[in-house]
């Protein structure tokens, strides 16, 4: 990596974004990895949900910088399936998780003033399920830390094709690496085969994204892959906010 842009502070950063970008076009998740740690070591954080590209993720994160803080959002409502990977991945990666409930009494307010399955009703009464369960618990994972790491990808979504490598997080004031962003699902699956990475085994029943169990279901013959999540909404709205922008 060019050495213009090593041992940088964060407002550094903010302000090379373009060169910096431009220094990682065609580097491998692996080189884009080892500069974050190289950069920001125990204050970067990486952001899990267990899907197959945070599973890659956090593999090769161990293997860099075995000192890596991962954090894991428990919305209240997942399959039980991806509380066996997390088991799984305790396990293999010798790793405390930082993990994440949401608000008890903003739950039940909620619930209360709504019903279980409000997110149905409204693509609103969505919104601030998500608020509830996935952003206001992201915000305070991210607290104390200078830069967060996620698995986006660009193929994954419409809403993520304009996603670079490194941004910045004006919601949550860091920087944001998105050390996958051009990587394909085949790039990502058999890196896990190769490496005996553990993952969801509902990926094996035709989800291609999980999330909540009442707003992730199987895609079906021709869909995109994040199809699954909030099936009834329109894909331009099928964020939940987590990588929201501004």
């Amino acid at each position: 990596m060019a050495l213009h842009i090593e041992n940088l502070e964060v407002e550094d950063i903010k302000e090379k974004l373009d060169e910096i970008n431009q220094e990682f076009e065609g580097k491998s998740p692996q080189e884009i990895l080892k500069w974050v740690f190289n950069t920001f070591g125990e204050k970067v954080v990486l952001a899990s949900s267990l899907g197959l590209e945070d599973q890659f993720l956090t593999h090769m994160s161990v293997d860099i910088f075995p000192k890596v803080h991962v954090f894991f959002l428990d919305t209240g409502r997942l399959n039980q399936e991806t509380y066996d990977v997390l088991a799984e991945s305790i396990e293999k990666y010798k790793i405390k998780y930082d993990i994440y409930f949401p608000k008890a009494e903003e739950v039940e307010r909620f619930q209360g003033d709504f019903g279980p399955n409000a997110f149905y009703q409204s693509l609103e009464l969505r919104h601030r399920c998500c608020q509830i369960r996935k952003i206001e618990p992201l915000q305070r994972a991210l607290k104390n830390y200078s830069a967060w790491i996620t698995g986006l990808r660009r193929q994954q979504s419409v809403t993520r094709i304009n996603t670079r490598i490194i941004e910045w997080d004006e919601i949550n004031n860091l920087i944001k690496i998105n050390p996958l962003i051009d990587c394909c699902v085949l790039d990502v699956t058999d890196y896990l085969s190769n490496n005996d990475v553990p993952y969801n085994k509902l990926f094996d029943q035709g989800y291609t994204s999980i999330g909540c169990a009442p707003c992730t279901r199987p895609i079906k013959l021709g869909e995109d892959r994040r199809a699954g999540r909030w099936w009834w909404e329109t894909p331009e709205k099928r964020e939940c906010g987590l990588h929201q922008k501004h």
